[in-house]
């Protein structure tokens, strides 16, 4: 399998940085974890009208699931400095503008759970949007999964 070099540079930043780091053996195999965002991001779409709260935040974590099923792959995983918006940003280097809506969902999951305003809530057209967003994501993700390799070879 060939080297996956679109943003090296950026990844090799995230390692030295230790905002990503490397994994082997189990930890390096993005199936189990893309397989969960499937089943996570089916919760969401079930709940979504009687729960758009829960719905959206189980929309991301399935959008992260899959994102870090694809880092996974690679032999990467995020580490607790780099969190969820390294995550983002390896996403996004790699694999392009496509990958955009995971930030979008990442902020916003953000203001749900720490809100200025106790009446900020997801709404049920927000939660239908949002696992729209992970759908397209778990669906990229299914698409380059196999293509890659371990991001140090």
């Amino acid at each position: 399998m060939a080297r996956w070099e679109a943003g090296r540079a950026d990844m090799e930043r995230l390692i030295a940085d230790k905002h990503l780091e490397l994994v082997t053996g189990a930890e390096a195999n993005g199936v189990p974890l893309l397989e969960k965002a499937h089943r996570t991001v089916a919760t969401a779409a079930e709940i979504g009208t009687g729960d758009p709260y829960s719905s959206y935040v189980l929309a991301y974590d399935a959008a992260r699931a899959a994102c870090t099923a694809l880092l996974a792959q690679q032999g990467l995983r995020p580490t607790t400095r780099g969190g969820h918006y390294a995550v983002e940003q390896a996403v996004r280097s790699q694999f392009g503008p496509g990958f955009r809506p995971f930030g979008t969902l990442r902020r916003r999951r953000n203001e749900l759970e720490y809100p200025h305003l106790p009446e900020d809530n997801a709404s049920t057209d927000e939660a239908a949007e949002a696992v729209q967003s992970a759908q397209r994501l778990i669906t990229a993700a299914d698409q380059l999964l196999p293509r890659l390799s371990f991001f140090g070879k």
